[in-house]
């Protein structure tokens, strides 16, 4: 299981929401629509991700040990 907080938290330091995210990495609404879900997601979404927010992608997520 892998969890996106990280993820959340971090837009919200930056003051940025999910539509922001989603300009500035060039992901796609859908992409996003599976983050919000917690679904699995491509690793190149990941890197758009980390690249836009200049950050690695333990910043993002973790992995949740069940």
């Amino acid at each position: 299981m892998v969890s996106y907080n990280k993820l959340w938290k971090l837009l919200i330091d930056k003051k940025m929401n999910k539509k922001d995210l989603i300009k500035l990495s060039g992901i796609s609404t859908a992409s996003m629509s599976k983050l919000v879900k917690g679904h699995n997601i491509q690793t190149d979404v990941l890197c758009k991700i980390c690249k836009a927010l200049n950050c690695d992608f333990c910043d993002i997520m973790e992995f949740i040990h069940e």
